[in-house]
């Protein structure tokens, strides 16, 4: 059987799929007794995608879903991700309830109770890198929605759906970019064991050096695991140990490229040459390299939105498929 799509929809009423459209994301324009035929009809049809409302007759009373987060205000990245999200699901008459969880496992540390409970109808999980606590969440039975996880526990481990950030192609190309300026002593900063996003943009920086036959000198490079809290500490004790310098490094993040212009603005005679920097993200808050380097835009509020969508997407259908989905950010020069 063939999948109903809005066109088919619209085809059956005699309306245009724009007014099908404007009804299911509840758009001025469609009277209230054209968007009840055309929710009916899309029922009668078999329409996979109903509005959450439709699906869900009670809907209209106040649900909850929890979002698990670490160290929620570390950065502006992460707010506007979940301001954006706890807006989207205010549309849908959804709370959202922040569930803080440490950044780092200790032997005292238990999950709410209100997780362990079936307290929520749903999970969104981010910002959070903890192996363990990372594991415990993801054995619990509620739906979820991850965004980004840790290499070692891959999509397929996952007991939820999967957004991640992509890494891949963006850094290559941000790599790519480096080198048709004239680069080749490129170097790559930042903990690739931290996150599959870090690990990801590793991959790519890799691929494109191959694909150009340029060797990754490993004195050029610090990908080792590195505390959250001791970021600049590990930065500037291997910039201190560079015997010399590369002309250009690809930084996993803003935040790790604002360190390194941090230490070559306090250490002018360290460097020989100049140094380009690249990062990830397009964090406004770091002032020292903002507007000042390529870097990858992530729309946050984009990002938020999708997030929720896909946790009323997840907790409408737990017994659908678990879903890998890529954001793709554009590169700013």
């Amino acid at each position: 059987m063939e999948k109903v799509t809005m066109k088919d929809i619209a085809a059956a009423l005699s309306i245009s799929r724009v007014t099908v459209s404007k009804a299911f994301n509840n758009q001025a324009g469609v009277s209230d007794s054209l968007r009840e035929m055309i929710f009916d009809k899309a029922k009668e049809l078999g329409y996979a995608k109903l509005p959450y409302q439709v699906m869900n007759p009670a809907a209209h009373d106040e649900r909850t879903v929890a979002l698990v987060v670490s160290r929620p205000d570390s950065a502006s990245f992460w707010t506007g991700i979940i301001h954006r999200m706890a807006q989207e699901l205010s549309e849908y008459n959804i709370n959202l309830m922040y569930i803080y969880v440490p950044s780092s496992f200790t032997k005292d540390f238990v999950l709410p109770s209100i997780l362990q409970n079936d307290g929520v109808e749903g999970i969104a999980v981010i910002n959070v890198y903890d192996p363990v606590i990372l594991g415990m969440v993801n054995d619990l039975p509620t739906p979820k929605v991850f965004l980004d996880t840790i290499p070692t526990l891959t999509d397929r481990r996952l007991h939820g759906d999967l957004l991640l950030i992509e890494g891949y192609c963006t850094e290559s190309e941000i790599t790519e970019s480096l080198i048709l300026d004239g680069h080749k002593d490129i170097g790559f900063l930042g903990d690739i064991c931290y996150a599959q996003t870090n690990k990801e943009r590793y991959l790519g920086y890799c691929a494109c050096m191959e694909k150009y036959g340029l060797a990754i000198r490993p004195e050029y490079c610090l990908t080792k695991s590195i505390d959250i809290f001791s970021y600049v500490k590990e930065i500037n004790a291997f910039l201190d140990s560079l015997p010399g310098w590369p002309t250009a490094f690809v930084c996993v993040s803003d935040y790790v490229a604002h360190f390194v212009q941090q230490y070559m603005d306090e250490n002018p005679q360290r460097l020989t040459h100049q140094v380009v920097l690249t990062g990830f993200d397009n964090a406004d808050e770091y002032t020292n390299v903002t507007g000042r380097i390529i870097t990858a835009n992530v729309p946050t509020g984009l990002l938020g939105k999708r997030l929720a969508l896909q946790l009323l997407f997840r907790t409408n259908h737990p017994e659908a498929p678990n879903e890998l989905t890529f954001i793709k950010p554009a590169i700013i020069k």
